[in-house]
């Protein structure tokens, strides 16, 4: 059991929730009337049975049987994608214990992260928690923390260097698996702390799980590739696979909270009351983007539908298409705007003018 508390406390005013009531009672309603679970069924169970056979078979492919350098590379960008999407379909439900009504069948799937090199532990508390709760709120939402190359709201200093960050934003997003796995789990791990939110207690058994999966990623990600296929042409692969996976991890988290029409608060300096419901709020700082896109819906486990998610992260992302219309149909009940791009490409290129204007 992990405490946390935040330095500086942000609240919401929930009392009238009228919005959230009323969508809430929708798709109670929808699950209820067709007798099914809110978890994950046979459409989620299959995509873990392609996607991770699949990543174990290029792993093989690549470290033990000499094949081309040029295929060897391909397969290395194949195997970042596959295990990105391994992340939003496998982990990602999982750790928020929407794979299966069974609690451990969630833990154990959702230590698959630690199989991509990250914590499941961590990032529980940095994403279902923090993320979730205070989404685009500088100086508690990690998801936006501030980075010296970066400026991703307004509230963030502006550097010279910004004025370029529409330009290399992309590369940074190549980077982040590098980053992620490498430094900003340690810094977490070792300072006891998410931006402002300390971590008060880790236990025993997840720091035997934290250093144990560390040492086994070194092992099977760089030591047993360097031994059969030789330092050059791992560090080529490796490379390449950590760019490939962290660019589409970066991207599609990016286009659900960092783009036109999305809102940001500033919290770094005082505590603060948001004069409005919690879920309303959620739905000005969320996008979606390409919910009419099956093959990116299947890719990124639904996490287009991110609207959906952030109201009802408990709900596997497989129904998430079914129960949009509700969310919408509340919307236009209330007047609450529903953030969504056509395209995925739509949705890139309004972030891209997003972090050019920051930048300026």
């Amino acid at each position: 059991m992990v405490k946390f508390h935040n330095l500086h406390k942000v609240t919401f005013n929930n009392k009238n929730s009228v919005f959230y009531d009323s969508v809430k009672e929708k798709v109670e309603d929808y699950f209820r009337k067709n007798n099914i679970s809110t978890t994950g069924n046979f459409k989620l169970y299959l995509k873990a049975l392609v996607l991770i056979p699949s990543a174990i078979a290029i792993y093989i492919t690549v470290v033990f049987f000499n094949i081309h350098p040029a295929i060897s590379i391909i397969l290395c960008a194949i195997f970042g994608f596959t295990l990105a999407s391994i992340g939003f379909n496998v982990m990602h439900d999982a750790c928020h214990g929407s794979y299966s009504k069974k609690k451990w069948i969630n833990y154990m799937m959702g230590l698959s992260l630690n199989c991509l090199g990250g914590n499941s532990f961590i990032w529980k508390i940095k994403h279902n928690i923090i993320h979730h709760t205070y989404t685009n709120v500088d100086g508690v939402d990690d998801d936006i923390a501030k980075m010296p190359v970066l400026r991703q709201c307004e509230s963030q200093k502006h550097l010279r260097i910004h004025k370029y960050q529409h330009i290399y934003t992309f590369l940074v997003y190549g980077l982040s698996s590098f980053l992620w796995i490498f430094l900003m789990d340690f810094i977490k791990y070792f300072s006891k702390k998410i931006t402002s939110t300390p971590i008060n207690k880790i236990s025993t058994t997840e720091h035997v799980i934290f250093w144990s999966s560390k040492l086994l990623y070194v092992f099977f990600y760089i030591a047993l590739p360097i031994y059969f296929v030789g330092a050059i042409p791992w560090l080529l692969g490796f490379t390449v696979m950590h760019l490939v996976k962290g660019f589409t991890l970066a991207i599609v988290f990016q286009l659900a909270h960092v783009v036109e029409g999305t809102h940001f608060t500033d919290a770094n300096h005082q505590s603060m009351k948001v004069e409005r419901e919690w879920a309303v709020y959620q739905m000005e700082t969320t996008a979606n983007f390409a919910t009419k896109n099956k093959i990116i819906s299947w890719f990124t486990g639904g996490l287009n539908y991110q609207v959906e998610h952030h109201l009802f992260p408990k709900v596997s992302h497989v129904h998430y298409p079914a129960i949009s219309k509700f969310v919408q149909e509340s919307c236009e009940k209330f007047g609450v705007n529903y953030i969504c791009y056509p395209t995925i490409t739509s949705a890139i290129a309004s972030h891209y003018r997003l972090m050019k204007h920051l930048g300026r």
